[in-house]
């Protein structure tokens, strides 16, 4: 077992599944999306996509650009959390909640994509 390729496969798992978690719910209640969670799910995406750097493949380049999607995605989630809570005068209202839900769920789309990949990959090697 390559240990290098389980620690590659657990983050990018553990950014989709966080995505996932942060994601469900209405999409305007904010009881039902957790700000730790949004930072959880940006910090594991960032370690993911750092650990993609190394690999200069075709599919390891599709891997880094879906990363990168999910890392905008959810940074921009987060600015716009960040701004409706703390700058905004309406605070975080459930157009502003839409908005960021609405962005992790792109985010959460590349994420997928990315499991896919890794999938995909999975079943082409050989022994």
């Amino acid at each position: 077992m390559n240990l290098e390729k389980v620690i590659f496969g657990f983050f990018i798992v553990l950014a989709a599944t966080l995505n996932f978690g942060f994601f469900v719910g209405d999409i305007d209640n904010p009881a039902h999306h957790d700000v730790y969670e949004l930072f959880a799910a940006l910090v594991v995406s960032l370690i993911a996509t750092v650990l993609k750097f190394g690999d200069r493949t075709q599919i390891g380049a599709v891997h880094l650009s879906t990363s990168l999607v999910a890392d905008l995605q959810l940074l921009a989630a987060a600015m716009v959390w960040g701004y409706a809570a703390h700058v905004s005068a309406s605070g975080l209202s459930p157009e502003m909640m839409s908005k960021v839900v609405s962005l992790s769920g792109g985010a959460l789309f590349a994420n997928i994509v990315s499991v896919i990949i890794l999938i995909a990959e999975t079943i082409m090697q050989r022994r």
